[in-house]
């Protein structure tokens, strides 16, 4: 866009010079039949000035908004995963196994306690003086339903699986697995919405440039992400300016 408007304004010089020619040279009844198609086509050419400048004024705003609503249900995708993995060991790999578990699941309230026991093989090595041991203890105190942890009375997480703002009717990709890591197996994950999803109703050529992005500001690739499949991580692709927290 930059190499637009600086051909646009060269030519809306150039077109000024013209203009200022024809003034000085050309015969009178010539001048104002040219000097009103060139004042036209300056008119046209800053028009289009402007309005490119104000097109991607107004598709970064709207951009900014949309990604905004995305994160949060992403957020809810995360929160519910770790969830997922608290009790089970695992993440979920659709969102029909993920909506079901934080309709049933529950989080197992313990409580660590410390005491001393008698050290039986101490005592009887001392000859019959009694010798303690300090244990701990783990007491289950209750239970609590996953669904009022983490969204209470809202039931938000039953349609967290759609991408609220953009194409109609599109989801996010949800995928989940392992990967090894010094001889372990450990659980990932990951959840993403396309760009070209979110944005699918914007001008192509911004939404081609939005994809390119490499920006520390910025949403990086061409995609929404949280989690991965390639490492060990549950955070998000967005940048700090789109939310209050990672």
């Amino acid at each position: 866009m930059l190499n637009l408007i600086i051909a646009a304004v060269a030519v809306i010089a150039l077109t000024i010079g013209i203009v200022w020619l024809i003034d000085k040279f050309i015969p009178k009844k010539f001048k104002s039949l040219i000097l009103l198609v060139l004042w036209v086509i300056i008119g046209y050419l800053g028009y289009i000035t402007f309005m490119s400048v104000y097109g991607e004024i107004k598709f970064n705003k709207l951009k900014n908004e949309r990604y905004k609503v995305v994160i949060e249900n992403l957020k809810d995708i995360r929160d519910s995963q770790l969830a997922y993995r608290t009790v089970t060991g695992k993440f979920a790999d659709n969102f029909d196994k993920l909506v079901k578990f934080i309709d049933t699941a529950q989080f197992t309230i313990t409580q660590r306690r410390d005491t001393t026991v008698l050290d039986v093989e101490l005592t009887r090595r001392y000859g019959g003086v009694e010798t303690f041991k300090s244990i701990y203890l783990i007491d289950t105190l209750g239970y609590v339903p996953v669904k009022d942890s983490l969204f209470g009375a809202d039931t938000r997480y039953k349609t967290m699986m759609n991408i609220p703002v953009g194409q109609p009717d599109s989801k996010f990709e949800l995928k989940a697995g392992t990967i090894e890591q010094n001889g372990i197996n450990i659980p990932v994950f990951e959840a993403k919405a396309l760009k070209s999803v979110i944005l699918f109703d914007q001008d192509k050529n911004l939404v081609a440039k939005e994809n390119q992005v490499i920006s520390v500001d910025g949403v990086n690739g061409d995609a929404l992400i949280v989690g991965s499949m390639e490492e060990v991580n549950t955070n998000g692709n967005w940048p700090k300016n789109f939310s209050n927290e990672q």
